[in-house]
Formats: structure tokens, C-alpha cells, sequence
């Protein structure tokens, strides 16, 4: 069993290792480029990192179509447009402001927004329930009791 469990690690360690493909690139440029445009995009599965750091199967097929692309002599702004045109603004790190992108980017400012109207209104809610007025007959009873001296104290 432990044999069997050893043996199942290794090989979805070889697996995870063998996902990320090392290129050979024609010239220290494309090679940059590249890095360039791996860091720019983001991964779609995982969504907080970019292709470059990601070990997901799609981030290394898409690394593989980056580096097709580079090596076939697109420009940076040919290759993103292909991948945004496919895979839409999401692929981009900083996805320009545009009717579709606008909750991306103004979204958690209103999330904010809103939130702090909801505490704004719960806190003067509660400040006005705090210290309601005392009646006349509230008040007369109130100083009569700060008049009277505390038990024990002879005045």
C-alpha cells in the first residue's frame, strides 16, 4: 500500500513538472517579449495569477499559443488581441475601461460606496435610539435623584 501510494505521488509530480514546456526562442527579444506578454495575461483557471506563474493545463496551452505567436513574428498587440478577441477582457491583468469592464473596475469602489451608507445609516439609527428625550415628569425624577444624597451618607 505505502509502495503504491509512493509511486502515485511521484507520478503526479512528474505530471505537474512535465506541464511546464521550457521554449528555445530564436533571439533574447522574443524571448523578453514573451516573458513580457506571460506576465500580462491571466491565467483562466486560476484568475489571481498569470500565465507565467500559473501550473494549470490551460495556462501551458496558452503559453504555447504566446509563444507560436511570438516566434511567428506577431506583435505583442496581435497576440493579445488574438487572445482577448477569443477568450475576452478577462485574459488582460488591466482590462481597458469599456461599457463590458466597467463593474470590473468601478465595481468594489461601489461595493465600498454602498457599504459605508449602510453603516453611516445603521450608526445615526442607533445614536438617535441611544438618547431618546426625557419627559418633563422623566427629567423632575432625574434630578431629584442626583439632589438626594447616596444611602449610607447622612447629609
Amino acid at each position: 500500500m505505502v509502495l503504491f501510494l509512493g509511486a502515485a505521488i511521484l507520478s503526479v509530480s512528474t505530471m505537474l513538472q512535465a506541464a511546464d514546456v521550457p521554449f528555445e526562442f530564436k533571439s533574447p527579444e522574443q524571448e523578453q517579449r514573451y516573458k513580457e506578454l506571460t506576465e500580462q495575461l491571466r491565467c483562466l483557471v486560476c484568475q489571481n495569477q498569470s500565465l507565467a506563474d500559473s501550473h494549470a493545463d490551460l495556462a501551458q496551452d496558452l503559453r504555447n499559443e504566446v509563444y507560436r505567436m511570438v516566434v511567428q513574428g506577431q506583435s505583442d498587440q496581435e497576440i493579445i488581441d488574438f487572445l482577448v478577441k477569443r477568450y475576452g477582457d478577462f485574459v488582460l491583468f488591466n482590462p481597458p475601461v469599456k461599457t463590458g469592464t466597467v463593474l470590473l473596475w468601478f465595481g468594489p469602489f461601489l461595493i465600498l460606496f454602498v457599504a459605508v451608507l449602510i453603516v453611516v445609516r445603521y450608526t445615526r439609527k442607533n445614536a438617535r435610539q441611544a438618547s431618546p428625550e426625557l419627559s418633563n415628569v422623566e427629567q423632575q425624577r432625574l434630578e431629584a435623584l442626583l439632589k438626594r444624597p447616596p444611602d449610607g451618607e447622612s447629609g
